[in-house]
């Protein structure tokens, strides 16, 4: 499992669309998301655009150790990263709402509040802290059991039945990660390997939990447009209380790519790749969306192919097919 070239991170956090933000640094013109695995496993918990990156910054790590270890050690750093996207985003959906004159205050505020703090905020937290102790292969896999943990809360919080066919699609969705990432996952048993696990773990909750709460405010007659717009706000000023008590400076990068990386992040991975995911935990239910966490390395890794020259193994083939299965498994009418 090799990947070709010295700049090849890069690249592939580019192709898999929601990586860009880490490109900034990689070239050189900003600080950016942070290089290489830390970036994308705490990108990868925005959802639909943005979990792409994880697969590409795993692969990349197997082969840019020192650029994974030398951001892993600014865990607070990218989440400031991550302030700037949701401010960004935040402000463009208030603003294109009102723009339209559909710009409502929600009738409920707690269950946008407790999405906002979930989904914006702290599985972020979870996810950076986590690739700061452990290699982002070992969090892509843990972060796929989202659809598990979705089935589990939507059984405690709504009742729902767990059908075997979702918990045998989602351990198959595992396995095939865990193949995928297998050269990846190269850890030694210790306490800062078992708090990363914690952490990676705390982190996919909090977006399970995002979820849920999402699917109560459309209980609610709360669109996931309106409270994303609302929400990402209120998860920006979360993330701006958490980097003021830690002594984290703002300070703007430079360099075009930089913000161009960042307006990519905060219209196609937040405003619309949000907006999208949760509309879909809506329609088809919010284990069967879940599913798509599994999904999304696999999407990075074929742009990871086309533009880096990423070759794949017998393990990461037999991942791909296991992922799929797990696809079928799920979807299948029953």
């Amino acid at each position: 499992m090799a990947l070709r070239g010295a700049g090849g991170g890069g690249a592939a956090l580019c192709a898999s669309g929601a990586g860009l933000a880490a490109a900034g640094r990689l070239a050189g013109a900003g600080s950016g998301c942070g290089a290489g695995a830390a970036a994308a496993a705490g990108c990868s918990a925005s959802g639909l655009g943005a979990g792409l990156s994880l697969a590409a910054g795993a692969a990349a790590a197997a082969r840019r150790a020192p650029s994974r270890t030398a951001s892993a050690r600014q865990p607070l750093r990218s989440i400031r990263e991550i302030f700037y996207r949701f401010t960004l985003a935040g402000l463009l959906m208030l603003a294109g709402l009102v723009a339209l004159g559909r710009l409502r205050r929600p009738a409920v505020w707690r269950f946008v509040v407790v999405q906002a703090l979930c989904l914006f905020c702290l599985n972020f937290v979870g996810l950076y802290s986590a690739t700061s102790l452990v290699p982002s292969g070992l969090v892509s896999v843990i972060f796929s059991l989202a659809s598990i943990f979705n089935a589990v809360n939507a059984r405690i919080f709504f009742g729902d039945g767990i059908s075997r066919q979702t918990v045998l699609a989602g351990a198959l969705g595992v396995a095939g990660l865990a193949c995928l990432f297998w050269p990846d996952i190269d850890i030694q048993a210790g306490a800062s390997t078992l708090r990363g696990i914690g952490w990676a773990v705390i982190g996919t909750l909090f977006f399970s939990w995002g979820n849920m709460a999402s699917r109560q405010n459309a209980r609610l007659g709360v669109t996931p447009v309106i409270a994303n717009a609302w929400g990402m706000g209120i998860g920006a000023i979360c993330l701006l209380g958490l980097l003021t008590v830690t002594g984290q400076p703002l300070v703007l990068p430079h360099g075009g790519l930089y913000w161009t990386a960042l307006v990519y992040l905060a219209v196609a991975g937040s405003v619309l790749g949000f907006t999208a995911y949760l509309m879909l935990v809506g329609r088809i239910g919010s284990a069967k969306a879940g599913y798509a966490t599994v999904l999304f390395p696999i999407v990075a890794l074929t742009a990871s192919t086309m533009f880096e020259g990423y070759e794949w193994s017998i393990m990461s083939v037999l991942g791909v097919v296991l992922a799929a299965l797990g696809n079928v498994v799920m979807f299948l009418r029953r």
